[in-house]
């Protein structure tokens, strides 16, 4: 599909808000996908070409987070596995299933990440004096219900994507003894193997453009590092409150759409 210059800038300008607010917290394809709609490609088209652009964003983003991943090769290798079956799994899905089921249940799945969010310290603190309580030891990958959570929520990520980090910052804040930002940093690494495992299934199986497809990965690479400077200055408190502002403004689009 030929594009304008004001339609190319407009997809670029949405893939540097994409990439920066991916690598803060997520959500950015709530930016690009409208816009990608808005250009003329058809809903399914707009997606996978969103989550092939957005790759080269979330590897950049979690890039700029290295490091806080120092000391988490084994857990992101651990969770790698389980985000990567998910993620192709909700690939599969997107060109098998219509989508009312996920349109249903999506701004429910967000809601609930936002309490866990919001709840993380107190939770997880409760959760920290059970475990000591009953002699048992933490585990540091977040255990089968980390798993089981991540799993899930990667094959959402892999099917659409929206607010796919904020379910990961809920989950991963919960069954993980860590700061935020070394959360959120696996946050990025992970929500990148996602994104992948789905556009290579995306690249033999669906339609993408080629053009929107470019302009998104340029936007992103230089969102995600414009997002990783910001997002590590931030102090838990105030990450925490971004994360509620996007996450309410992804259910409120998600439900209007």
């Amino acid at each position: 599909m030929a594009l304008s210059i004001w339609e190319a800038l407009a997809v670029l300008a949405a893939g540097i808000g994409a990439g920066t607010i991916n690598t803060i917290v997520g959500s950015g394809t709530l930016i690009t996908f409208p816009v990608l709609l808005a250009v003329g490609l058809p809903p399914v088209t707009a997606n996978v070409s969103n989550t092939l652009g957005l790759v080269p964003g979330s590897l950049s983003g979690a890039l700029g987070y290295r490091e806080e991943l120092r000391g988490q090769g084994r857990r992101i290798r651990a969770l790698a596995a389980t985000t990567l079956v998910g993620g192709l799994a909700g690939a599969i899905l997107l060109t098998t299933l219509p989508s009312d089921a996920f349109d249903t249940i999506v701004p429910v799945l967000i809601a609930l990440a936002l309490v866990l969010v919001v709840t993380q310290p107190l939770l997880a603190r409760k959760l920290r004096e059970r475990t000591r309580r009953t002699g048992r030891t933490t585990h540091p990958d977040g255990g089968p219900a980390l798993h089981t959570g991540m799993l899930l929520a990667s094959a959402y990520g892999g099917y659409f994507g929206a607010a796919q980090g904020v379910l990961y910052l809920g989950l991963m804040g919960l069954f993980l003894d860590e700061d935020l930002q070394r959360v959120n940093a696996v946050k990025n690494v992970l929500a990148a193997l996602v994104n992948g495992i789905a556009a290579v299934f995306f690249l033999f199986v669906a339609d993408f453009d080629w053009t929107a497809v470019l302009l998104i990965a340029l936007g992103s690479t230089l969102g995600g590092q414009i997002g990783a400077k910001v997002g590590r200055r931030l102090p838990p408190t105030a990450l925490r409150a971004v994360i509620v502002v996007v996450g309410i403004v992804a259910i409120v689009q998600l439900l209007l759409r």
